[in-house]
């Protein structure tokens, strides 16, 4: 059997996916929108061959037992479209840490599916590869495409996909990524999506989405950033409303998340175009235009506590690479 290894990029989400209508095929309450992200990235080597189970290495280690079933459902969904009962050696690694709010499941999933389905001799199209990604995790629908994605909500599995709205050289913004925290988050998203329908203003915010991916959509294509940083910043802080006033509460944030936060509003004062977004986790993504991206990254590593600033331009989605990693 063939060895195969794909690079997937994280994104980060603009109009944000929380709370399912079918959890066990991951479809969404509604549609969202994202930027796939330049130095955020999880690369994947997959062999198929006679092994009695799966082995399974994330970032240099064995895959704990959640992250193992994980992939191996995945895998044996895959095993099943191209007919084969043959096990996998699977070696996968981040450029950045796991389970803080940088999406890592969306890239991993996207890398896993397009490594695994090539390894196989399977040629699907990029919709299909986007299907299948959001079956492992329904962020990685979005890792598929290139730049600037939208993720339909679609009316059943076959028309829950992603596809890319502009390339990633459409509009030169920068997402300068706050790592506060390499500690793993105690609830996981996919418990966090379960709770989303307990808060009271849960369904106030589905309800108000397709305005906002609206707006959203309209300044992207016209490029105007004010507007476009609004209602990215709105969309987040909406988010976490809703997290924090489910049940039992989320709250993602540490102390350091919301000085970078305060820092952002601050300087926005001051007359810098920055907006912040947060997904599930306490890392703080700024959005800003690419000649602020240097001064912003150099003001952020100041703040105390903070561990690492990586700057992000618009990036290309999952794709096959030479370089495998065993």
């Amino acid at each position: 059997m063939m060895k195969k290894t794909a690079i997937a990029p994280a994104n980060i989400a603009l109009i944000k996916y929380w709370g399912k209508r079918d959890a066990s095929l991951n479809l969404p309450l509604n549609s969202s929108f994202s930027m796939n992200l330049s130095e955020l990235s999880t690369t994947t080597t997959i062999q198929f061959r006679q092994l009695k189970k799966d082995e399974i290495s994330l970032d240099g280690h064995d895959a704990t037992t959640e992250d193992r079933e994980r992939v191996v459902r995945h895998l044996d969904r895959i095993r099943k479209i191209a007919g084969t009962s043959f096990r996998a050696r699977v070696v996968s690694r981040n450029t950045f840490p796991t389970g803080v709010g940088i999406a890592s499941s969306a890239s991993g999933f996207a890398a896993l599916t397009l490594a695994a389905t090539r390894a196989l001799g399977l040629r699907l199209s990029e919709k299909q590869l986007s299907l299948l990604a959001r079956r492992g995790s329904g962020s990685a629908c979005r890792s598929v495409p290139d730049g600037f994605v939208e993720w339909v909500v679609g009316k059943r599995d076959e028309d829950s996909y992603a596809f890319s709205l502009h390339p990633p050289d459409f509009w030169d913004i920068h997402d300068v990524v706050v790592l506060v925290s390499r500690r793993m988050k105690k609830v996981t998203s996919t418990e966090g999506h379960s709770l989303a329908p307990t808060s009271p203003f849960f369904q106030v915010r589905l309800r108000d989405i397709p305005r906002r991916l609206s707006l959203l959509k309209k300044a992207l294509k016209e490029k105007d950033f004010s507007t476009f940083g609004r209602v990215v910043e709105e969309e987040a802080l909406n988010m976490h409303a809703v997290m924090m006033t489910s049940s039992p509460p989320l709250l993602y944030w540490e102390p350091v998340t919301l000085k970078v936060m305060l820092l952002v509003f601050q300087m926005r004062d001051e007359g810098l175009q920055a907006y912040v977004t947060l997904d599930a986790g306490p890392t703080v993504h700024v959005i800003c235009q690419a000649n602020d991206a240097e001064r912003l990254a150099r003001k952020l590593r100041t703040v105390e506590g903070v561990i690492a600033v990586i700057d992000n331009k618009p990036g290309k989605g999952a794709r096959v690479v030479e370089e495998h990693l065993f």
